[in-house]
């Protein structure tokens, strides 16, 4: 009997709008229990063709934790010259955090969100990636760095007001309905550059 995999549905958005960038990502990808890697090199899983993302950057990383039945995964920077941005988090070179079932990530210019549905198989996952033209997450200011040099600054959409972020850079206040009538899901803010690294 099939055991189901856990699945990871992965959302990249990159505010440059190159069409070479996401080129070779594919819709659907199985990996075994090995880390996932991210980067721009030809050994990465999850190949993006940005000149400032390292050849291994980060990968995602599952394991079974002592006593558990299901597969659960943790994020790690490999990147020496540039920081991942996750859940409110700024990893350096080395350094890991464990993901929940939403993860934001953020890393040289890409938005990167990653659901995580649990499944039974403890010999692979799947992937599923979804490129979004839209951000994934609210970008309040910026100052230039080498990481983010050449990438243009989205503006903050308009609004009722200015919001602080709350806790993670989540947006206070519910969901807006939006002139079409379905709900806004509010973003979350991506780090400053000094916040980042």
């Amino acid at each position: 009997m099939e055991r189901p995999h856990t699945v990871l549905r992965v959302s990249l958005h990159h505010p440059v709008p190159d069409p070479t960038t996401f080129t070779l990502v594919p819709p659907r990808l199985q990996h075994d229990i090995s880390p996932l890697l991210v980067g721009r090199g030809p050994e990465a899983h999850l190949r993006l063709q940005l000149p400032h993302l390292s050849r291994r950057h980060l990968s995602l990383e599952p394991y079974l934790e002592k006593g558990g039945s299901l597969l659960t995964f943790s994020l790690k920077a490999l990147s020496r010259k540039g920081c991942v941005w996750v859940n409110g988090l700024t990893l350096r070179f080395l350094e890991q955090v464990p993901l929940s079932v939403v993860n934001r990530v953020a890393f040289s210019g890409v938005q990167m969100v990653v659901r995580i549905e649990g499944g039974t198989s403890l010999e692979a996952f799947v992937c599923f990636f979804h490129l979004s033209p839209s951000p994934l997450i609210y970008r309040l200011q910026a100052e230039e760095t080498d990481e983010w040099e050449g990438v243009p600054q989205e503006q903050p959409p308009p609004g009722p007001g200015p919001q602080a972020p709350g806790p993670l850079g989540f947006l206070h206040g519910p969901s807006q309905p939006s002139p079409g009538g379905a709900t806004e899901i509010q973003l979350q803010r991506e780090p400053q550059d000094r916040e980042l690294c």
